[in-house]
């Protein structure tokens, strides 16, 4: 059970857990405008046009109403959703591309680093740069003296 727990914790205190949870947070913070916007905003300019706000538009067919401007407003206000996540998941991947990119020109400029082992010329084991002796083979190794 404490193993359990274990795990549990490091899974809900990663960090995609935790941005997951504030972006849902947001998300919903942000439906709440983006309702707004389509209620308050669009469908009355497109009541204009029909001379009603256009959240009131329905047929009624005996006792039953049916809103379909209601309807249209809550597809307005998905498209609305979908074409702002759409324009949020297109940035984070240019700037993802971008910052890759970046990345790869900083590790192709840097020097490659030093050798830190050579190969023994008798035994051909991999010994340190700076061994006077092969620890495999014994053999006494030259020094290369730099210039």
């Amino acid at each position: 059970m404490k193993k359990f727990m274990q795990e549990f914790k490091e899974f809900a205190f990663k960090g995609n857990v935790m941005n997951l949870a504030a972006g849902v947070i947001i998300g919903a913070a942000f439906q709440g405008v983006v309702t707004s916007l389509t209620q308050n905003i669009l469908s009355p300019i497109v009541g204009i046009f029909a001379r009603q706000n256009f959240d009131l538009l329905m047929l009624k067919i005996g006792n039953v109403e049916i809103k379909y401007g209601a309807f249209i407003t809550s597809v307005a206000n998905f498209l609305i959703m979908a074409f702002v996540i759409f324009l949020l998941m297109r940035a984070m991947h240019a700037f993802r591309t971008l910052n890759i990119i970046n990345k790869k020109e900083q590790e192709s400029a840097a020097p490659p680093p030093d050798p830190v082992t050579k190969t023994c010329p008798y035994c051909f084991s991999d010994i340190a740069i700076k061994a006077t002796r092969c620890p495999f083979c014994t053999s006494r190794i030259e020094v290369e003296i730099e210039g």
